[in-house]
């Protein structure tokens, strides 16, 4: 069974690898290449300064750099055919959506700054794969480009939509880990399934953590992934999609949940997800869930 798994990393340390003291000589002269790697500029580049840089201070880096990577994994670059395709996709049903509900500045001071792409999925020693990961909320690696197609682009069928909505998944993600860390989430929402969150959630599925009341199985990990799982699944399902999985739930789950029961955490999440983005941001979820799903639709479909 192949497990997806969300890691978002948070980096705090530094690793010091060697000292001197304030008086040793530094000899320099036969150090080469400080002034890192250099390479023509490309329409590609001009594309992702004009259209991210420049109005959202949102780098790209494509091309490949290992140390921006987990070391201990075998990753290939990206295709660069798949750049422009992604980031526009990233435009459409990230950026926009915000801008038009929370305003440019808004949007300018929370997102993160830099993404780095990646043409491989990560795979795990736990069977899992890593679809993207993301750093204390200033870079997003996304993984798993060369697999990535649009309704525009040669060889898409309508199940190639998983690998974009796993993208967008991400992406929204974390940037409820941005807006969670800023504005903290209700209180409220902690309460909902306290007592239910497990470190044993890989071994569970979304089925089986819906009849808990979770959105997702990775939900169930705890109350701070609980509440941006709601929000990324909200977004990307729409509202009638996220009736569909809250109407599907059957059955009691094996702590013995009734499905009554699971149906009123998700609807009371919901409730809480909805209040919290107009009290704390000022911005209407419905619209703004309304935005995101007319612009995956206009993606995929």
């Amino acid at each position: 069974m192949r497990f997806v798994k969300y890691y978002f990393l948070f980096l705090f340390g530094l690793t010091v690898l060697g000292s001197c003291k304030k008086e040793d000589a530094l000899n320099v002269d036969d150090v080469s290449g400080l002034g890192g790697d250099t390479w023509v500029k490309t329409p590609l580049d001009q594309w992702l300064y004009d259209s991210l840089v420049v109005p959202y201070n949102i780098a790209t880096k494509y091309k490949w750099d290992q140390f921006e990577l987990e070391l201990n994994k075998d990753l290939v670059p990206p295709d660069e055919s798949k750049v422009i395709p992604v980031m526009s996709t990233v435009e459409r049903v990230w950026i926009n959506p915000y801008v038009l509900q929370g305003g440019v500045e808004f949007f300018k001071k929370y997102c993160p700054k830099l993404f780095v792409l990646v043409g491989s999925a990560s795979f795990n020693l736990d069977g899992s794969i890593t679809l993207g990961t993301a750093e204390g909320g200033r870079k997003i690696v996304l993984y798993e480009l060369n697999d990535f197609k649009n309704k525009t682009m040669p060889g898409y069928v309508p199940a190639d939509s998983a690998i974009p909505k796993q993208m967008f998944h991400v992406i929204h993600h974390e940037f409820g880990h941005i807006l969670d860390q800023n504005i903290r989430r209700p209180v409220e929402f902690d309460a909902v399934c306290k007592g239910l969150y497990t470190a044993d959630w890989i071994n569970t599925n979304d089925y089986a953590a819906r009849q808990d009341g979770f959105v997702t199985a990775y939900a169930e990990s705890s109350p701070f992934e609980d509440f941006v799982e709601m929000i990324s699944i909200m977004l990307i399902e729409g509202r009638s999609g996220f009736d569909n999985i809250v109407n599907s739930i059957t059955g009691t789950s094996s702590r013995g949940t009734t499905a009554d029961e699971a149906k009123a955490r998700l609807r009371q999440k919901e409730s809480l997800v909805v209040d919290y983005y107009k009290k704390a941001w000022s911005i209407d979820f419905y619209t703004l869930q309304t935005r995101v799903r007319t612009a995956i639709i206009n993606e995929i479909y």
